[in-house]
């Protein structure tokens, strides 16, 4: 019995194999069609606005502006003593006080 339900699928198999290539064929032969028809289409929608293929058409003006413009070096000095660097930081004295 177990002998007839194997023949039974090989030849099942067999038949749904066949059929699947069949498919398989025309699915890829109508996919390869589509492929090459597809590059005959017409452009269906028009341009708006100017060509961008045109080299003589109008665009707007190209700007630059730096990153960096603004940098100021800040490579190391040579040190100053403290004390000169405590008169630069401390407040102007306008009030008459001097310390």
């Amino acid at each position: 019995m177990s002998a007839q339900i194997g023949a039974t699928a090989a030849a099942v198999a067999s038949v749904v194999r066949a059929g699947f290539e069949k498919r398989a064929g025309i699915f890829v032969a109508l996919a390869v069609a589509a492929m090459l028809l597809g590059g005959c289409a017409t452009q269906t929608v028009p341009l708006v606005g100017t060509d961008p293929a045109d080299p003589g058409a109008k665009v707007a003006g190209v700007g630059y502006r730096s990153t960096v413009a603004p940098y100021t070096s800040l490579r190391p000095t040579t040190p100053s003593g403290w004390k000169e660097q405590n008169q630069r930081a401390a407040p102007s004295s306008k009030s008459g006080h001097e310390h």
